[in-house]
């Protein structure tokens, strides 16, 4: 029995430096416990005095990538930084906007906690890029959340790539800003790798009464879609896709990337360029689906490319029948033609497991829309918006709403150098050489510059060299520079490579008045419906009289511009067709021609010094290149002969008559 309370005994001495450590931790061990959960809590000191909206960034380390240049601007370093913003005061932000002025060329490769609103991942964020909570759009306040940070604040992680700069750290952008309406944010305040700064609200704004909703709010860009699902299934969902555009839209081709294995099974309204039924059997789709026939699939591509159906199928029962429809891929500013602005088709859309339930929606990423000769778009990632609201079916005044909706918005980017959509040649009535387009006007593509010169100046033609494709022109501009005695370059310059081009011709010019004929040549082989023109005569354009052969008004305020429009019926301007004999004929280009007469109201105009050539040229909207030099007047004073032909005919009349009479 003493034996057993003994070891007892013994087993406690064991146990009591234990139960010491346990329950009377070292003053050194909670001191320094207490020190990092301090550390830890406490907030930076602008963030503390800040009552708004606060927002910071830190840089962190970069790293030098290849390729490795001596040149110090050109060197690329990939970067890391934190973003944070966080709701300090009384008021909610709804679908808040940050915005960050980079300005090294900086590449934003990802971003957790938000997306672009200009763009996807990569983005080209040289300019500055405005970041959106993805998924926490709204900022709600410290007092309705109990101070839940989760709620009121965001952390975005940004990894990008860099241009130039010297050490390790990472440039700092150039400033940091909430564009919200309403806020106002002084200059950031920028400490060694940190910028921060504290927004607060304009107390005289006063913002307009607006319907509030649930999701972020929609934004007005140049081109808006919508992507509205209409119906839903356990394995799949009806959606409409529409698209409206400020601009000129032509043969408008839309594509996007599904992101979850899904596949489109039928289309009504527009119609997907490729169909091939093996990309669904050998993928996950053609596996889950077992039994279902991929030869009647719209598409099975992961980014399919879709196309507006032609007009004549717009009451066709299965694939028309839409509002908006059927236009031939032509959409219209809706200023000129409301119904023709805007565009509709429907998508029934199959998923795969894991989204195998009625509530999964994951809207196609990625998207992208372009046209034949209409500016380029840069599009940003679908944003959750509030459902869209439609007119009840039956008839009834009621509101039938989506199930989900998502915003995408494209935004006009800044074409490239020499990257017009179209292009004019110059000739006149007064010298017989025509000044073609500019080499490489539209860009040269994909054209080997090894086989031409880019930079060359084009070579003269005569005239009727105009009307055939530029690979035919070659042999008669060699022989017309013979003709003309004009040096031809070992290396010939490259086309101009453009769809669409003007001819524009001087052909008269007396002492009160001139003409001039205008030719729209189409060298693609899509046709251009309800085509429009503008043409800025500078001065000259204020004695605009008449068009013969299509519409034409001045544009006010200062009546120099001539707008042209097809006449109703008669503006359909066709692609490229074979000649008489295909086999030995040149292909010939759709063509519309008009002759426009002015009246010199102003004596200064000198025509065959330039005040007869358009200073700038639009077509469907798109600037057109201009030649850089206008057919001159001959200095053999062919003109003056002709001018003053009927009194040298007189004299040497009168002198016949003379010497008769005298013998």
């Amino acid at each position: 029995m003493k034996k057993i309370r003994y070891v007892h005994l013994n087993l406690l001495l064991l146990l009591i430096p234990l139960i010491n450590l346990l329950l009377f931790p070292t003053p050194s061990l909670a001191q320094d416990y207490g020190e990092d959960a301090e550390k830890k809590d406490t907030p930076p000191p602008g963030l503390a005095r800040c009552n708004g909206v606060y927002m910071s960034y830190n840089s962190g380390g970069r790293e030098k990538l290849y390729p490795r240049t001596k040149n110090v601007t050109a060197q690329a370093w990939s970067f890391k930084a934190t973003a944070m913003i966080v709701n300090t005061g009384t008021e909610e932000v709804k679908g808040w906007e940050m915005f960050v002025g980079y300005r090294h060329r900086e590449i934003i490769v990802s971003a957790t906690g938000a997306v672009s609103s200009d763009g996807d991942f990569p983005y080209d964020a040289s300019n500055g890029t405005t970041f959106i909570g993805s998924p926490n759009t709204d900022l709600k306040t410290s007092i309705e959340t109990a101070g839940d940070y989760t709620q009121i604040s965001t952390n975005i992680e940004i990894t990008g790539t860099l241009f130039g700069g010297r050490g390790t750290a990472t440039p700092l952008p150039r400033t940091i800003k909430l564009v919200n309406d309403g806020w106002e944010c002084p200059a950031a305040n920028s400490k060694g790798g940190t910028m921060q700064v504290c927004c607060k609200r304009n107390p005289k704004f006063k913002a307009k009464e607006k319907k509030k909703t649930k999701f972020m709010r929609r934004r007005h860009g140049d081109l808006n879609i919508i992507y509205d699902v209409l119906q839903a299934y356990t394995s799949n969902y009806m959606a409409q896709a529409s698209h409206q555009s400020i601009r000129r839209l032509d043969h408008w081709n839309l594509t996007w990337e599904w992101m979850r294995g899904e596949f489109i099974h039928s289309l009504r309204g527009a119609y997907s360029v490729e169909k091939n039924p093996s990309e669904c059997l050998h993928s996950k789709a053609g596996q889950f689906y077992g039994d279902l026939d991929f030869s009647q699939v719209a598409t099975c591509q992961k980014k399919p490319i879709i196309k507006d159906l032609p007009a004549e199928r717009k009451d066709d029962k299965l694939l028309g029948k839409l509002p908006f429809c059927c236009k031939n891929g032509t959409l219209l500013p809706a200023h000129m033609d409301s119904s023709k602005s805007r565009a509709i088709f429907q998508l029934q859309v199959y998923k795969v497991p894991p989204d195998q339930n009625r509530t999964a929606f994951f809207p196609p990423q990625h998207w992208k829309i372009d046209g034949i000769v209409n500016p380029q778009y840069k599009c940003g990632t679908p944003i959750r918006v509030d459902a869209t609201g439609f007119p009840d079916p039956s008839g009834l005044q009621a509101t039938t709403y989506a199930f989900a909706s998502w915003q995408v918005v494209c935004n006009i980017t800044k074409p490239k150098p020499k990257a017009a959509r179209c292009c004019v040649s110059y000739s006149a009535f007064y010298n017989d050489s025509a000044i073609p387009c500019n080499t490489c006007a539209c860009g040269c593509g994909d054209i080997d510059t090894d086989t031409c010169n880019a930079n060359a100046r084009p070579l003269l033609l005569p005239p009727d060299s105009l009307l055939v494709p530029f690979e035919n022109r070659t042999l008669k501009a060699k022989v017309w520079a013979r003709r003309k005695h004009m040096a031809v370059p070992k290396k010939l310059p490259c086309p101009d490579n453009c769809g669409i081009s003007l001819n524009w011709h001087v052909n008269s010019d007396y002492a009160d008045g001139w003409s001039a004929r205008v030719t729209l040549f189409n060298w693609g082989a899509n046709a251009v419906e309800d085509w429009f023109a503008a043409v800025d005569l500078g001065k000259a354009g204020l004695g605009y009289e008449n068009v013969y052969s299509f519409n034409g008004t001045r544009v006010p305020p200062k009546n120099q511009t001539i707008f042209f429009q097809g006449v109703r019926g008669m503006n359909f301007l066709i692609g490229l067709t074979n000649g008489s004999n295909p086999a030995r004929d040149p292909q010939v280009p759709g063509k519309m021609q008009s002759v426009i007469s002015f009246k010199k109201h102003l004596g200064s105009l000198n025509i065959p010094r330039g005040d007869g050539f358009p200073k700038r040229v639009f077509f469907n909207g798109e600037e057109c290149e201009l030649p850089k030099y206008f057919p001159k007047k001959s200095y053999g004073e062919r003109l003056s002969c002709i001018r003053f032909l009927p009194s040298i005919l007189l004299v040497i009349t009168t002198f016949l008559v003379i010497i008769n009479d005298r013998f």
